[in-house]
């Protein structure tokens, strides 16, 4: 397979693993209702750093990722700032930054941006997951040349071409260099090349009357090929098996004795949906003497990837009645389509956007829980100091209700929650050695189940939950953590595994059957004795006990 070669390539292709843990800290006084650890998040902060905090809880959980990164236009100023540790690498950030048109490398900057967020997204996508991504002309051939590396080829959906409002500045030009845009663009990718999907399908605003298809198709298969009304075809074959088209002409038999000889379309339409729950075939010979059967009017219609029904960004006169002054807001109708279809089936979906904006994701979301009863979550991340004032305020007013807003739902209030979060320091060996940052005994126990054991906590609670400091099970492993974030104590004999609750741990797990994994600052029993015990012992950072 191809792949897109760009400056800075190298220096960033392992980053996205070398970007330290931080543990998400909650923000109660900008949250809005929040409720348990498994709350909708607002998070603010460096989207890197927010998307590696978010593994331990939500590797592989998230259903739906949509993501609005910059479109690299050359106008918006952008700054490459990743802390990639490369003296080469940051001089080259640090002498052209911001980004923009004069920036004849900006190309291959957007492309060391993107490249270890795709990763980390990857990881938090379900296998059965999707993700969206909108774009425009700027940078579309390179982003599907990057998704197709790091989701793999065969992995490719869709680019969906949705509308956007066009300035017809042309008109006062004789000539013009190029035709308006009229479109962008959403790429749309999965995780497994096994998904399928369902028929996405949007209403139709005019009527639609039944209709009647040839019962003939040119695909050839024998045992489709059986007398009908007279005829035998020679070639090709019937639509249906035979029995339900000897029943479908009953059905319309019958159809005739209750609406007469020659009934309207009007009225077969009406006495097909009096049949209602049944829906019964009908099978008739046509006016050419051509048996044809009957297509159900349909109040909707199967969309591709051409969305012309709706244009990009959203209404002024909503996001004046939200009091939200924000550039190109993404549309919200916009935004429900795609975490619909995304999540038919699952209403307790996890739904992601990393670069968050003004918060149209959580409108969504909310506005779709709200529609169907729903219990979709969302996690947000914002880097800019506007998380607070416009991103997670919105969502706050959509779920308290907007007085001037002309849709019922929402000025009623959509309800809801969030947990309002920022980024805490990094869990590094240095700072737990010296006591400056030491983090919670649920952040730490996330970090380490996940980092050591691969295993993703979800919305457990890890909490210690007896004395020997169990904190998780799964069908082979019990998991301990002897652990407080007080440097003190993790010094002192308490923070070690000694032979009486190696014992009890060791009887706990002969119990229950499974292994048992200790995480500790020291432990005072041989490694034969601990194989013996079915115990595996991890070491926390070695100088954390002075023994």
């Amino acid at each position: 397979m191809p792949t897109l070669e760009f400056k800075g390539k190298q220096h960033i292709y392992a980053h996205h693993l070398t970007v330290p843990y931080r543990p998400l800290e909650p923000d109660e006084t900008r949250s809005c209702n929040p409720t348990d650890t498994d709350d909708n998040l607002i998070i603010h902060g460096d989207n890197l750093h927010a998307l590696k905090a978010l593994l331990p809880r939500y590797a592989n959980r998230i259903k739906c990722i949509y993501i609005d990164p910059p479109y690299n236009t050359g106008n918006e100023g952008w700054i490459y700032n990743d802390n990639v540790n490369s003296p080469v690498m940051q001089q080259w950030l640090t002498e052209n930054a911001p980004v923009d048109n004069e920036d004849l490398e900006r190309h291959d900057k957007w492309l060391c941006m993107m490249w270890p967020r795709l990763h980390l997204l990857k990881e938090l996508l379900s296998d059965d997951g999707i993700i969206f991504i909108s774009i425009d002309d700027n940078e579309v051939h390179h982003l599907r040349m990057l998704m197709e590396e790091v989701f793999k080829e065969g992995n490719f959906r869709n680019i969906i071409s949705v509308r956007r409002g066009v300035k017809n500045v042309q008109a006062q030009f004789e000539y013009v260099d190029r035709l308006n845009v009229g479109s962008e663009y959403m790429l749309c990718f999965s995780k497994s090349a096994d998904m399928r999907f369902p028929h996405l399908t949007v209403d139709i605003d005019e009527d639609k009357t039944g209709s009647w298809n040839n019962h003939w198709r040119g695909t050839d298969r024998p045992t489709m090929r059986y007398e009908l009304m007279g005829i035998t075809p020679e070639t090709g074959q019937w639509r249906w098996e035979r029995q339900r088209s000897l029943n479908a002409i009953e059905n319309y038999e019958r159809l005739l004795d209750e609406c007469g000889p020659d009934p309207s379309q009007t009225e077969i339409d009406e006495w097909w949906f009096a049949q209602s729950p049944q829906r019964p075939d009908l099978l008739r010979m046509s006016t050419t003497n051509r048996p044809e059967h009957y297509v159900p009017p349909s109040d909707r219609r199967i969309l591709s990837s051409l969305w012309t029904d709706l244009i990009v960004n959203e209404s002024s006169s909503l996001m004046n009645a939200l009091g939200i002054d924000f550039p190109n807001p993404k549309r919200t109708d916009l935004i429900k389509r795609i975490v619909n279809y995304a999540t038919i089936g699952d209403e307790n979906a996890i739904i992601l956007d990393s670069f968050a904006g003004s918060g149209t994701t959580a409108h969504a979301v909310l506005s779709l829980n709200k529609e169907d009863e729903g219990n979709r979550k969302f996690i947000l991340v914002e880097c800019e100091d506007y998380a607070d004032t416009i991103t997670a305020e919105r969502v706050r007013r959509v779920i308290n209700g907007v007085p001037d807003a002309r849709d019922n739902a929402l000025r009623e209030g959509l309800g809801g929650s969030f947990t309002y979060c920022t980024l805490g320091k990094p869990i590094e060996v240095e700072t737990m050695l010296t006591g400056e940052a030491l983090p919670s005994y649920a952040a730490l126990a996330a970090n380490l189940l996940y980092t050591t054991a691969g295993v993703s906590a979800g919305a457990d609670a890890l909490e210690m939950q007896n004395d020997d400091g169990l904190f998780h099970s799964d069908d082979q492993n019990d998991y301990y953590l002897l652990y407080e974030p007080n440097l003190e104590w993790l010094r002192s004999n308490a923070a070690i595994l000694n032979l009486e609750r190696a014992e009890r741990i060791r009887d706990a797990s002969r119990d229950t059957g499974r292994k048992a994994i200790v995480y500790a600052a020291g432990n005072y029993i041989g490694q034969r004795e601990l194989t013996q015990m079915g115990i595996i012992f991890c070491q926390l950072p070695d100088a954390l006990h002075e023994r």
